[in-house]
């Protein structure tokens, strides 16, 4: 006997899960629901099958084939237009010459096949349908039958007045093939509203029977999830994937599960899904293929799609994930919500109860969304925020979208033109520059690929004139998981936000240009750049001085690639240098800013068991600097900005310094006291960096140890400015901690406050309104002097959904109530907004 699977639904009341997929090729367990169909006709001895197809059509002829796989025999019909259930039938009728089973798709059953075949050749039927008895009928067709099964009465799909009967239709009939003698060709046809009440009235032998298996119509996203739980819970007899351990788990190959008392079943474990040892899954999971639950996430009662990702801290509670969706840390998915394939639900975002979010979707970071967003993008399309590039490695920034932003950027440049190329040593940056010398090479741009050093090199060599532009990957310091791509153009600093803003239109259009095979970008490894960088070093401190002093210093480059530039200076400088974590020594993983106490605490060690004259430590992009003093205390940030400031005053006379809005006001105040003037910029590295390469910048510097000494390179350059620091102690007669002490008091205060993100322009107008008496700056954010050597600036921040808070005042505790004051008062503006 053969089957006839009705597998052409659309599925509109599943929407979102169904917006790419057909609705027969939902997940059950992990497995489409269509195939449980055929395992079913398998298990009662059916093994030739005609698939009726229509909607996305090829999804379902990729995942089945010809049928090998499962051992069956698998056609396919196709509908060119609508053509109804008995329609697409019909349109089968050149294979279908003796007695057949047709069943849907896209309803989950285990009925007994063969007992309904069995009655309807007992009965000598030309019509048999398979009856199940329903609590709420009013969604089916109810039908009456005599003692015999003999069909009385039906009614399709009635109102409560009209219920006659709980005995509904499931949608499994076994025909004889004359019955499609009655069905037109070419037309939609349906069996309950045309061919049944056709062939009743012709009084032909329609028959019931009523059985007591399983039948779940899978309609709606209710149904859906109910399908899911009842197949974890035995209610339905499936074949589900995977080991069965501990009576209710079911774990498939390759899983990554170091602890399965966090699991509590009954559960489906998806083939290499991640489950860390501190997330936690409750009962009624499926999870799917290649998932990732992080540390501290916690899901139950949900099904999550291929590909997934849940951060630390995230939950997703009684909703439905699609495929490749990334949850991020602390986000909620609520019960009865559904998030479409390709979404993005940003970090402490709520998407609430029953909210339907459409496929590819960004939730920015701290939303909240209690509607369902069909049309609506509801995030930032930019791909650029205050640094490069950013995102989570092959979640956010994979080798494809490398490549593609790498040809968007090579389709604005002209034929022929270098990029220079590096990255840090991590694993996943390699992967990630590979991709982007490909995009490179396709838009018929050439590459000088540095392979492993700083982001200072890369710049360096923008300011020799060699090439165009410079693209380095690293990760990002702050979250070791993410990786940044930066971009960089002469003379040495990052891209400006026009170019930004070109890359993201081409890159969304997919505009790119494509080289023809004579113009394909050629790849060349400059051997002696290094050598030039190092020499440019020398040539540009105080060298005779720094060998004069004989200093001794530890360094602690935090895994940066300075480590393979540094030391040869240090030999050349004849300095006793002890150095510590260097490449090597750090873990693929790590965090700088929550493990730089522990690198302080080390270095300070060191600094007193060698006796030593000072401390540097590299951020691990070699940008930033932190020093500390020969008994191992740190020098503030902004202390060393004077100190050095002072220095390229003295150094290079008369000219500007740069300086962010939140660097201290004694800064400005000793630079002026020095014959210098000052230009004040935005906070952005990037915006320092653009001022530095202005005529007549001798200097820019930030308050988080990030220098600009423009007469070497524009960019911030901790391998530079740690030999400025060395030049500075050499030519005093003084050791640094004096130095330090002889400088003006700091008392700067920095809070953040989080915000949502389509609450923060709102809330720079209301406090824009309040301040309007005030001396205020709009440079960037909001500034506001509150009364002589005193104010706060209020700085919404380009990545996150947080308001920074800076305020300086002439003591800590003056500083403080500030900083705090306006704290309270943006929280009070927020909570207003949200309406709280």
């Amino acid at each position: 006997m053969k089957a006839v699977v009705m597998a052409g639904g659309q599925g509109s009341r599943l929407r979102p899960l169904t917006s790419n997929i057909p609705k027969p090729m939902v997940t059950i367990g992990n497995k489409p629901c269509a195939q449980h169909i055929l395992e079913l006709l398998q298990r009662h001895g059916i093994n030739e099958v005609v698939m009726t197809v229509a909607f996305l059509s090829e999804v379902i002829r990729n995942h089945f084939g010809d049928g090998s796989a499962l051992g069956m025999k698998v056609e396919y019909s196709v509908e060119e237009t609508p053509l109804g259930t008995a329609g697409s039938v019909k349109n089968a009728e050149s294979v279908l010459d003796d007695t057949f089973i047709v069943i849907s798709g896209d309803a989950l059953t285990d009925f007994d096949l063969t007992r309904i075949i069995g009655f309807h050749q007992q009965r000598g039927a030309m019509v048999t349908i398979a009856l199940k008895s329903v609590d709420n009928p009013l969604e089916f067709g109810v039908v009456i039958v005599d003692e015999e099964g003999r069909i009385e009465r039906f009614l399709e799909k009635p109102g409560w007045g009209q219920v006659f009967s709980d005995t509904i239709n499931t949608g499994i009939y076994v025909l004889e093939p004359e019955v499609l003698d009655y069905i037109p060709s070419g037309t939609a046809y349906d069996f309950s509203h045309e061919l049944f009440p056709r062939l009743f009235e012709m009084r032909k032998p329609l028959y019931g029977s009523l059985q007591e298996g399983y039948w779940q119509d899978i309609g709606n996203l209710e149904q859906y999830l109910q399908a899911n739980r009842d197949a974890l819970d035995g209610r339905v007899k499936l074949q589900l994937p995977g080991v069965r351990l501990r009576g209710n788990v079911w774990v498939g190959e390759g899983v990554g599960l170091d602890n399965l008392e966090r699991v509590e079943g009954p559960a489906v474990i998806g083939n290499y899904a991640r489950i860390e040892a501190q997330a936690s899954i409750g009962p009624h999971m499926v999870l799917g293929n290649n998932v990732v639950l992080r540390s501290g996430s916690h899901v139950a009662g949900s099904v999550i799609g291929d590909n997934s990702y849940v951060a630390s801290g995230a939950r997703v509670t009684g909703a439905v994930v699609g495929g490749s969706v990334d949850i991020r840390a602390n986000a909620v998915v609520s019960e009865g919500a559904v998030v479409g394939d390709q979404c993005s639900v940003g970090e402490n975002a709520f998407v609430g109860n029953g909210v339907k979010v459409y496929p590819f979707k960004t939730i920015e970071a701290g939303s909240s969304v209690k509607t369902s967003l069909i049309w609506e993008t509801r995030g930032a399309s930019a791909l650029f925020g205050k640094s490069g590039v950013r995102g989570l490695v092959n979640v956010d920034i994979t080798p494809e979208k490398a490549m593609r932003l790498a040809m968007s950027y090579g389709t604005l440049m002209s034929k022929g033109a270098f990029v220079t190329a590096s990255r840090d040593s991590h694993a996943a940056s390699r992967v990630l520059k590979r991709a982007i010398i490909t995009g490179l090479n396709s838009a018929g741009i050439s590459v000088r690929d540095l392979e492993v050093v700083p982001v200072c090199v890369n710049r360096f060599d923008l300011k020799g004139g060699k090439a165009d532009a410079g693209i380095h990957v690293r990760l990002f310091q702050d979250d070791a998981e993410q990786v940044e791509i930066l971009f960089s153009e002469p003379p040495g600093i990052p891209i400006q936000a026009k170019r930004e803003r070109n890359i993201e239109n081409y890159y969304h259009r997919e505009d790119f240009r494509r080289a023809l095979m004579d113009e394909v970008g050629t790849i060349e490894f400059p051997s002696r750049l290094v050598e030039s960088y190092q020499s440019a070093c020398l040539a540009g401190w105080d060298s005779e001085a720094i060998r004069r002093s004989g200093l001794r210093v530890v360094v602690d480059y935090s895994g940066s690639a300075a480590a393979g530039i540094l030391p040869r200076l240090m030999d050349q400088l004849e300095l006793a240098v002890l150095s510590a974590s260097g490449a090597r020594d750090i873990p693929q993983q790590r965090s700088y800013q929550s493990t730089l106490p522990l690198e302080v605490e080390k270095t300070a060690r060191l600094i007193q068991a060698m006796e030593a004259d000072m401390g540097i430590l590299l951020d691990p992009g070699a940008e930033h600097l932190v020093v500390l003093d020969e008994f191992g205390r740190r020098v503030s940030d902004h202390k060393l900005l004077m100190l050095l400031a002072a220095q390229a005053c003295q150094d290079e006379g008369s000219g500007v310094v740069a300086l962010p809005l939140t660097v201290s006001d004694r800064v400005e105040e000793l630079v002026l006291s020095h014959g210098a003037t000052v230009r004040r910029t935005k906070v952005s590295p990037a915006e320092l960096m653009a001022q530095a390469a202005q005529p007549g910048t001798i200097f820019a510097g930030s308050a988080s140890g990030g220098f600009i000494f423009p007469s070497f390179s524009s960019g911030m350059d901790a391998i530079y400015a740690y030999g400025k620091v060395l030049e500075l102690a050499a030519r005093k007669d003084r050791p640094l901690s004096r130095l330090v002490d002889e400088l003006p008091d700091v008392y700067l205060t920095h809070n953040t406050v989080p915000c949502p993100w389509h609450l923060k322009g709102a809330v720079m107008r209301l406090m824009v309104e309040e301040l309007k008496e005030k001396e205020v700056s709009l440079i960037d954010g909001i500034k506001v002097t509150t009364r002589p050597g005193q104010w706060v600036q209020l700085l919404p921040d380009a990545d996150e959904p947080v308001f920074h808070i800076y305020a300086e005042s002439t003591d800590a505790v003056a500083a403080d109530t500030e900083a705090a004051s306006f704290g309270r008062r943006l929280e009070a503006l927020i909570a207003e907004r949200r309406g709280e």
